[in-house]
């Protein structure tokens, strides 16, 4: 069953969702999913609907086009509209952890995401045994200050190569330029450990065990030019105790980063997610 799936928003008015539904109802689509929500304090109405098909009247390559024509000028509305047929494809970025890249490996290999993953891109050479052993080409690009620019010239030729639509940053220890950001605008996912800004440096779990915090946490957001402030997909949290050592705290770091980097990257394969402003909506 191949399905369309359109995401919207759009300044909040009457009749909106009854005139969509009733669009592609008589078109003869059938609606198999409908969720929708109105922030009463932005006044913006967000929508996402999935509909089949197999009978729908309207060519899928003119679909776009019909909903801009009838509804996008009408409600000064945004959208986006995908095909459940058309495969997201991800590229992986990392750099020496691999925990994150294991967990994302086999989740993707035992067939829990309608994703494909053509390359992995690396400024270390370190995790490319990983890469060889699921079969996925692995491809170095060391970045000092004075090769940056140039190296993520390249990465952005060798993506653009393999038609990548959305890059996860699975603990790269880099910051992407401005110019990669605006090429993947809200289609860059990251994970860090929660103790920002209160714990930063190269040492977080070192300051926050010194500190005797009470919980760890992981956030997973879109990256956008103002560092680890994008809008925020998933998070999480484990209560720790005074008994645990600064080990204790990284290793459950680890474990939360994997869980809530996957609950992210399944939301965006998904295409569940809508950005407004430095914010999202996330539907079920």
């Amino acid at each position: 069953m191949i399905t369309a799936r359109l995401l919207l928003h759009c300044p909040d008015k009457p009749g909106i969702l009854a005139e969509i539904t009733d669009f592609i109802t008589v078109n003869k689509g059938n609606i198999v999913y409908l969720d929708q929500y109105v922030d009463r304090v932005e006044n913006i109405f967000f929508m996402r609907i999935e509909w089949e098909l197999d009978e729908f009247l309207i060519p899928r390559e003119k679909i776009e086009d019909y909903f801009k024509t009838l509804f996008a000028r009408k409600y000064d509305m945004h959208l986006r509209l995908y095909f459940s047929d058309i495969r997201p494809r991800m590229a992986i970025f990392v750099s020496k952890f691999s925990h994150c890249l294991y967990d994302m490996l086999a989740r993707y290999t035992a067939g829990e995401w309608e994703v494909d993953i053509p390359l992995i891109i690396s400024n270390h050479p370190d995790l490319k045994h990983i890469a060889d052993r699921f079969g996925i080409p692995f491809y170095v690009f060391p970045v000092t200050k004075e090769n940056k620019a140039e190296q993520e010239r390249k990465e952005l030729e060798l993506l653009a190569e393999y038609n990548i639509s959305c890059i996860v940053l699975a603990r790269y220890m880099q910051v992407v330029s401005e110019k990669m950001i605006e090429a993947y605008p809200n289609r860059i996912i990251n994970i860090h450990h929660s103790f920002l800004p209160a714990f930063v440096g190269a040492k977080p779990y070192h300051a926050a065990f010194a500190r005797g915090v009470k919980i760890v946490g992981a956030t997973s957001h879109y990256v956008t030019t103002e560092l680890d402030a994008g809008p925020i997909i998933e998070q999480d949290v484990v209560r720790i105790t005074h008994k645990d050592s600064v080990e204790e705290l990284i290793n459950k770091g680890k474990d939360l980063e994997k869980i809530v980097l996957s609950r992210a990257v399944r939301k965006h394969i998904e295409r569940k997610i809508l950005t407004y402003k430095n914010k999202t909506v996330i539907f079920n």
